[in-house]
């Protein structure tokens, strides 16, 4: 019985092996870095960014000098001039807040120009791992720079530099 459980387990270790998967390695930074467009589109991505941001601390800090001038007044004001100051303090806030929201919300400007500008790089980037992949009979790729888990891969499964070639990038 022993012999038989041994031999059965031996047959499916053997089957396991025999359909063994194909793995290719990717590292999407390092295609990333080499395309000359990617690096324009993150550029002006940053520079936006950095224009919208800049844009809502000016209405934040608005409403902070707001803030800070009815705090130093309170006790001069009447009731209805406090409320009209308060009334104005949130109206900035919620100013500031919704321009946050236009411009960094789910569906803000910049994930419209992260759509416009990234995204066709990233799916021919895509297109072009798959045709290799199915030229090759690879079975699964694996992004390096996103593989946290991964302690060491073997340089010769990556097939990034196969997949600038691939894209009209030289290496």
């Amino acid at each position: 019985m022993k012999r038989l459980i041994l031999s059965v387990m031996l047959l499916v270790a053997a089957v396991g092996m025999a359909s063994a998967q194909k793995f290719a390695l990717i590292d999407m930074e390092y295609i990333l870095k080499q395309i000359p467009s990617y690096q324009q589109a993150s550029q002006q991505m940053e520079s936006l960014s950095k224009q919208w941001q800049s844009q809502i601390e000016a209405r934040a800090n608005e409403a902070k000098k707001l803030y800070e001038d009815y705090q130093k007044s309170a006790n001069t004001l009447s009731a209805t001039q406090k409320t009209s100051k308060e009334e104005a303090i949130v109206a900035k806030e919620k100013e500031a807040a919704e321009l946050r929201k236009q411009y960094f919300g789910p569906e803000g400007e910049l994930m419209k120009k992260r759509q416009e500008l990234i995204s066709p790089i990233q799916d021919a980037i895509y297109n072009a791992v798959k045709e290799i992949a199915t030229q090759r009979g690879y079975d699964a790729v694996i992004d390096r720079a996103s593989a946290q888990s991964m302690i060491f891969a073997s340089p010769r499964i990556d097939i990034s530099n196969e997949v600038l070639a691939k894209l009209g990038y030289s290496n």
